[in-house]
């Protein structure tokens, strides 16, 4: 498989701080996989390294040079790479994600599960959703919470799944709901998919079991034949939310549950206004950073 690398010397504390979720870089419909790592035994001289599935174009090496101060602001130059396993190279750099019960890691880090936890393995790559970005580990911790208080749901649907995860984590803590899945990219069906049978998740239609369609919102007719939902899952972006309120609303039972993310902190009062118009109620907040998770509840009609 070849891809690019963008490489930038950067110091220690601009490498520690490219450790967290990069957010300038999500809206990219692909973006990059950034490795830091000491240039020099020494542990003076740092490198970022930016892998691209394809040749970056220059407003991305403007941002990738945005994210190194010290390194004067000179777009750097990309450098395609066919002898390396680029895959593999970023997953060194993609630390183990505890959110919660839920711990998420890539083939790496196997070997470091806790006995504890619900774990699963999500490569680095095609798809959204690795368990790195704050938005997955925020929904992550709203599933959490809402089991640990006790929430018992039996008709899930993930909306943009990405890599599947979210809807392999509702299925672990709902074992005999019944679950759907969908992303308007099939790249990403694809690889939920794939992850489906790294991570041991039964797919098919029957309770237990996880359907995978490609669709853009819930204009499938799977999704609208299993309709309503107790539970919803919509990790994609602020517009799109706005634009779904109806139809995403409409596709949860009354008193049933609806977890949003994909939004920044200053999208969030927008973003609830547009589900309160649609007898949403805002239960609780997960602020991770600038990226807010959203869990809202539908009011039952009065009597």
């Amino acid at each position: 498989m070849s891809s690019w690398r963008v490489t930038l010397p950067c110091t220690k504390a601009e490498a520690e701080a490219l450790g967290e979720d990069i957010s300038v870089f999500a809206v990219l419909d692909e973006p990059p996989v950034l490795v830091t790592s000491e240039a020099d035994p020494t542990g003076t001289k740092w490198r970022l390294d930016a892998y691209f599935e394809a040749e970056p174009t220059a407003d991305e090496l403007t941002l990738i040079a945005s994210l190194v101060p010290s390194a004067g602001g000179a777009l750097p130059a990309a450098e395609k790479v066919t002898d390396e396993d680029w895959v593999t190279l970023s997953q060194q750099g993609l630390e183990p994600i505890r959110a919660g019960r839920f711990f998420v890691h890539t083939p790496a880090h196997r070997d470091a599960v806790p006995a504890d936890a619900i774990a699963f393995e999500i490569d680095a790559g095609r798809a959204f959703g690795t368990g790195q970005h704050e938005t997955t580990t925020g929904c992550l911790v709203a599933l959490d919470a809402l089991k640990r208080g006790g929430a018992r749901y039996c008709n899930i649907a993930d909306i943009g799944t990405g890599t599947g995860l979210l809807a392999f984590a509702a299925l672990r803590l709902w074992p005999s709901a019944r679950a759907i899945a969908s992303d308007i990219d099939p790249v990403a069906v694809e690889v939920a998919a794939e992850n489906a049978v790294i991570n041991r998740i039964p797919l098919g239609r029957a309770r237990g079991q996880i359907e995978l369609v490609t669709a853009g919102g819930l204009r499938h007719a799977r999704l609208k034949a299993l309709a309503p939902y107790d539970l919803i899952l919509a990790n994609i972006l602020a517009g799109p939310l706005v634009d779904l309120a109806p139809a995403l609303a409409g596709a949860v039972t009354p008193g049933g549950t609806l977890i949003l993310a994909g939004l920044l902190d200053h999208q969030a009062e927008r973003v609830i206004a547009a589900y309160r118009r649609q007898r949403m109620t805002p239960m609780r907040r997960i602020d991770r950073g600038e990226w807010p998770t959203l869990v809202l509840r539908k009011r039952r009609r009065a009597a």
